[in-house]
């Protein structure tokens, strides 16, 4: 079973429902995936959501990656990738599958630039996010494509168009 750890700072819009995106965005992005039985094993599998703002990203950034300015969004995997198929035999209950955390006023600004509905981005960068939990990366063109393909896919099923379309048009 996926369950989510919210924690959202003051910044973010409290009239939304926060909690229920995350896990949306969280189970669609886990199932499809290899990874799909995580949501369906008879133990937990925690997966750890910050909504926070751009100073305490940038922090992290730097501290974690050596770059001094925030981003959107950070992963931070618990699991190392060639481990992540032995979860069905973990014997403790339950497994923390890794962090994410997002910068609100930078995800608010891209969401204004591409004329995108905010809860729309979060939903992205969440599916983002959870895949880089899961071991997918963008470091080379060839994974770069993979991810964006799958999270095309994820985010069609939760109704939000491909945010990567006119990219691959202009490649």
């Amino acid at each position: 079973m996926l369950q989510i750890e919210l924690n959202a700072g003051s910044n973010w819009q409290r009239e939304f429902d926060w909690q229920s995106l995350c896990e949306k965005a969280v189970k669609a992005a886990v199932n499809k995936t290899p990874f799909a039985e995580l949501d369906q094993q008879g133990f937990t599998v925690e997966v750890s959501i910050k909504l926070s703002d751009n100073d305490e990203v940038q922090h992290l950034n730097a501290s974690y990656r050596g770059k001094d300015k925030p981003t959107n969004v950070l992963s931070f995997p618990q699991i190392q990738q060639d481990l992540l198929a032995t979860l069905a035999n973990t014997d403790d209950g339950e497994a923390l599958l890794g962090d994410i955390i997002l910068a609100q006023e930078l995800c608010d600004d891209e969401a204004r630039d591409k004329s995108i509905a905010f809860a729309s981005h979060v939903s992205h960068l969440i599916v983002h996010g959870t895949l880089h939990l899961l071991g997918y990366d963008h470091q080379d063109e060839a994974e770069a494509m993979v991810m964006e393909e799958l999270e095309a896919r994820t985010l069609a099923t939760l109704g939000i168009d491909n945010p990567y379309a006119e990219d691959t048009l202009n490649r």
